[in-house]
């Protein structure tokens, strides 16, 4: 498993669903992960890892311009 760290990046390849349910995100080292994000986000958005569950579970939120 990549050595996930709060800060990672990543794009979406299985869009998120907000409250509705998880989604997956390819993180830079090429693994994948289970994502959960508070808006539904779409398949290709680039993200960033805010907290992570254990197992394979991560909360993600967009990249936005500056970072």
């Amino acid at each position: 498993m990549a050595d996930l760290t709060i800060g990672s990046r990543g794009m979406l390849t299985i869009a998120t669903r907000g409250s509705e349910g998880p989604g997956e995100v390819q993180v830079d080292a090429g693994e994948t992960f289970i994502a959960y994000s508070a808006e539904p986000l779409r398949r290709g958005t680039a993200v960033v890892i805010y907290e992570t569950h254990g197992g394979r579970r991560v909360d993600v939120e967009p990249l936005t311009t500056g970072d």
